[in-house]
C-alpha cells in the first residue's frame, strides 16, 4: 500500500511513496486501514469500522429505530444492516461514541476537530473546491459527483447517514463525517461530501445521528 506525499505547490502531481513506514493503521479488531498524508497532516484513507473502543471495550449495536433515537451513549449502526455497506463504507457512529473518553481511533490517533477539518481544506485550496479533491471518483457516488478528482486520496465516498429517528438515508448521495467540536447541548459538528458540488461543508448536527469518522495521525 501507498501514501501520497502531496506539497502545497504541486498538489496536483502527488506521488506515491512507498517508502512510507506509517502507510496503515490498525484498529482494537484487527481492521487494517490505508493512510495518506496530506500537507502536514496523516489520514485514514478509509471510514472507521471498530466494533470497540481502544480499552476493548464494545459499542453498543444492533439497536432499534426508538432505541437509537433515546440513546445517550455511544452507538454504532451499518447502514439499512447490510455488510456490503459496512465493508464498503464502514460504520455509522452517533457522537456520544465520538465524545466518548475510552476513544473510538486506535493509539496515536484521533478524531479531527473542526480546526483540524479546516486546516485539511484550507491546504486543498478551499472555496469550493477541496471537496472535489477529496471525494473519490467512483461510480457509487450519483452522478454528476461535481468536481471529483481525489487529487488528495482522502478518497471519500457517499456513506449516508442514520437518522436522529433511526432512519438510514442519503447512502450515493452524501458522505458526513463527524468532529469532534461540540456545538451545544444537543447539537455537535460535522462536515459532508456532496455529490452536486465540491464544497466540505460544514453541519451543526443532532448529536443522535449516525456520521462515519475518519482519524487523524496525533
Amino acid at each position: 500500500m501507498f501514501v501520497l506525499i502531496c506539497q502545497v505547490a504541486v498538489l496536483s502531481s502527488c506521488k506515491k511513496d512507498s517508502n512510507s513506514p506509517n502507510n496503515t493503521v490498525t484498529d482494537i479488531d484487527g481492521n487494517v486501514y490505508t493512510t495518506v498524508t496530506i500537507g502536514t497532516q496523516v489520514w485514514m484513507a478509509e471510514n472507521l469500522k471498530t466494533t470497540r473502543y481502544r480499552n476493548g471495550d464494545p459499542i453498543s449495536t444492533n439497536l432499534s429505530d426508538t432505541d437509537w433515537k433515546n440513546a445517550t451513549t455511544g452507538a454504532y449502526s451499518i447502514y439499512d444492516n447490510k455488510p456490503e455497506n459496512d465493508k464498503t463504507y464502514g460504520k455509522l457512529y452517533n457522537w456520544y461514541a465520538v465524545a466518548d473518553s475510552r476513544n473510538l481511533c486506535p493509539a496515536g490517533w484521533h478524531v479531527p476537530s473542526d480546526a483540524e477539518w479546516t486546516t485539511l481544506e484550507n491546504f486543498l485550496g478551499g472555496d469550493g473546491i477541496e471537496g472535489g479533491k477529496m471525494k473519490a471518483v467512483s461510480n457509487l457516488w450519483q452522478s454528476p459527483n461535481k468536481g471529483a478528482t481525489n487529487e488528495s486520496g482522502f478518497s471519500g465516498l457517499p456513506g449516508g447517514s442514520r437518522s436522529w429517528d433511526g432512519n438510514y438515508t442519503n447512502v450515493g448521495n452524501y458522505g458526513y463525517w463527524w468532529l469532534s467540536t461540540d456545538n451545544s447541548s444537543s447539537n455537535a459538528w460535522g462536515r459532508g461530501l456532496d455529490y452536486d458540488n465540491g464544497y466540505s461543508g460544514l453541519h451543526a448536527s443532532d448529536e443522535r445521528r449516525g456520521f462515519s469518522v475518519r482519524c487523524l495521525r496525533d
